[in-house]
């Protein structure tokens, strides 16, 4: 009976989950006719899958220009916080140095600075350095760490056993040679956890553009999506869930193809904690 219960729920959880997306498809493939009817339908009488077709040869709104903009954008951040966070949480975990849990413990209290609060400073810093209306405040910045990434990294390093360490040290391996050639291929979950919380996050970022990015030939996916929504003063909801679905999409499919190493990776790293 508990197990039952238990299934019951989880069905319950995954449909309130699920019915956003099956809507958002649904709507997609509704015809004009069919969103002005009332009462509305749930699910398409007659789908017109050309909606996407539309949405994708628009000239008006090029949607596969930012699709390349933000997936430069992103691959170009992910590579940087993945690196960066993973000598940084080694440098905490496996390396002994003077005032290393001081500095710890001021890396973690970044965490708690939400970004409207250095938004000003950092537009500044990057207006001084001429890289306002370029893709590099939303990408460089991804290559010194980030606090969260390199405290999730450290907790992983800090369970992979010392004696790996000594003796690739012993077998005439550096600092930096036990970190490439142990640590890190060990640390394949950790590592695809941090990848794919860094894309869903960067794919999907709206602010950062939005204050850094000039021209509408720079915008990325959710720049497009706000553009599209607003561009003729009312809202075509078929192509803009069209839109939305192709947004989606990406992170989907990364998620149904790492989800193995996702599902490790939280077990061991004790994220769902």
């Amino acid at each position: 009976m508990r197990r039952m219960l238990i299934s019951a729920l989880l069905v319950v959880i995954a449909v309130a989950f699920c019915a956003p997306l099956v809507t958002m498809l649904a709507t997609s493939l509704k015809t004009d006719a069919e969103l002005a009817r009332v009462p509305p339908t749930v699910l398409p009488a007659e789908p017109d899958p050309g909606v996407y077709r539309r949405v994708l040869e628009s000239k008006e709104v090029p949607v596969l220009l930012y699709a390349r903009n933000t997936l430069i954008i992103t691959l170009l951040s992910m590579a940087g916080t993945v690196l960066s966070s993973a000598a940084a949480a080694y440098g905490f975990s496996r390396i002994q140095w003077r005032g290393r849990n001081v500095m710890f413990a001021i890396m973690l209290a970044t965490m708690m600075i939400p970004f409207p609060v250095v938004m000003v400073p950092t537009y500044v810093i990057f207006k001084h350095l001429g890289w306002i209306g370029t893709f590099r405040p939303l990408w460089v910045p991804a290559w010194f760490g980030s606090a969260f990434n390199i405290f999730l990294l450290r907790q992983f390093f800090l369970t992979i056993p010392r004696q790996l360490d000594e003796a690739a040290r012993l077998d005439g391996c550096g600092t930096w040679g036990a970190f490439w050639r142990i640590i890190m291929p060990l640390s394949k979950p950790a590592l695809v956890i941090v990848a794919l919380l860094h894309f869903v996050t960067v794919w999907n970022d709206f602010l950062a553009p939005l204050i850094f990015l000039n021209h509408q030939d720079q915008f990325t996916l959710a720049l497009g999506l706000q553009f599209f929504q607003t561009r003729s003063g009312g809202t075509s909801w078929n192509q803009l869930m069209a839109v939305s679905a192709l947004i989606v999409a990406p992170s989907l499919l990364l998620f149904l193809v790492a989800q193995r190493a996702f599902v490790r990776g939280i077990a061991t790293t004790g994220m769902k904690g």
